[in-house]
């Protein structure tokens, strides 16, 4: 019995569970290529509310609306950029999950490839720095003073 129920457990532990859909049955066309453009897009639309959740995800009363502003613009013909569009114009570029790459977004993509550059820079700079030796030239008065030294201790070794 206890192995039957350790089984289960861990068969359920590992079974991967999809996530809920916040769609409701009357949000859903009847054309399958009209809805796979629809949940497309919203799941790439940020809900305003939970900011961490398509709008295809979440059940907020906001991410609702939207999926049918943007189901409303599909029927009206509209591209799916011509409704990413308007979304955009209403609630800004922060409403896009992935932020599309212009002048205004250009440090948003970049940044990750900049500190990356600078961090490699930096270690490359730091090895350098810290693997060089500066080698001065000694002064005639202490070139004669280490021979010096040398003679005297080849001396005390030969003669000794």
């Amino acid at each position: 019995m206890k192995t039957k129920c350790l089984i289960a457990v861990f068969i359920m532990m590992f079974t991967p569970m999809k996530t809920s859909i916040a769609i409701e049955p009357s949000e859903i066309f009847k054309d399958p290529v009209l809805e796979q453009r629809a949940r497309n897009l919203s799941q790439g639309l940020r809900c305003l509310v939970c900011q961490n959740q398509s709008i295809d995800d979440s059940n907020a009363d906001l991410a609702r609306d939207l999926r049918l502003v943007v189901r409303e613009r599909l029927k009206l013909g509209y591209t799916n950029d011509q409704v990413l569009d308007f979304v955009v114009s209403r609630y800004g570029e922060f409403v896009l999950l992935r932020p599309r790459l212009n002048t205004r977004t250009a440090l948003l993509w970049l940044s990750p490839v900049l500190i990356l550059s600078f961090g490699i820079i930096g270690i490359i700079i730091w090895f350098r720095r810290r693997n060089l030796i500066e080698i001065n030239n000694l002064s005639s008065k202490e070139e004669k003073k280490v021979l010096c030294l040398l003679s005297k201790n080849s001396n005390s070794k030969n003669g000794g």
